[in-house]
C-alpha cells in the first residue's frame, strides 16, 4: 500500500524559511513533487524532481525553492526561503509510479503554509 506522509508545515514570516519533507512507502517512484493550492484557485505545480534528480520548478518559485530526494530513504524534500505571502497555501507531495506502461498518481494529505506578519 502506497503511503505519503508530508511534514514541516507551519506559520512563517515574509522572508523566511521553511522546509517540506515528504516520506513515501510502498513502492519505488520515478518522479516526486510537490504541489500547492491557495484558497479559491487551482492546485498548481511548485516543483519536481525525478529519479535521476532532474528537476522543473514553477517560475513563480525559482531561485527561491529546492527541491530534492533521498532515493535510499524514498523521500522528498522542498527547501522554501524567501517566502512570499503568495506562498500560502496547502502544499501536496505527489509520486508519479509506472508500471506496464501505465502511469500510477499518488497524493499526500497536504500541508498548510501559511507566510504572513
Amino acid at each position: 500500500q502506497v503511503q505519503l506522509v508530508e511534514s514541516g508545515g507551519g506559520l512563517v514570516q515574509p522572508g523566511g524559511s521553511l522546509r517540506l519533507s515528504c516520506a513515501a512507502s510502498g513502492s519505488i517512484f520515478s518522479v516526486m513533487g510537490w504541489y500547492r493550492q491557495a484558497p479559491g484557485k487551482e492546485r498548481e505545480l511548485v516543483a519536481t524532481v525525478g529519479s535521476s534528480s532532474s528537476t522543473n520548478y514553477a517560475d513563480s518559485v525559482k531561485g527561491r525553492f529546492t527541491i530534492s530526494r533521498d532515493n535510499a530513504k524514498n523521500t522528498v524534500y522542498l527547501q522554501m526561503n524567501s517566502l512570499k505571502p503568495e506562498d500560502t497555501a496547502v502544499y501536496y507531495c505527489r509520486a508519479d509510479r509506472i508500471m506496464v506502461m501505465t502511469k500510477y498518481i499518488y497524493w499526500g494529505q497536504g500541508t498548510q503554509v501559511t507566510v504572513s506578519s
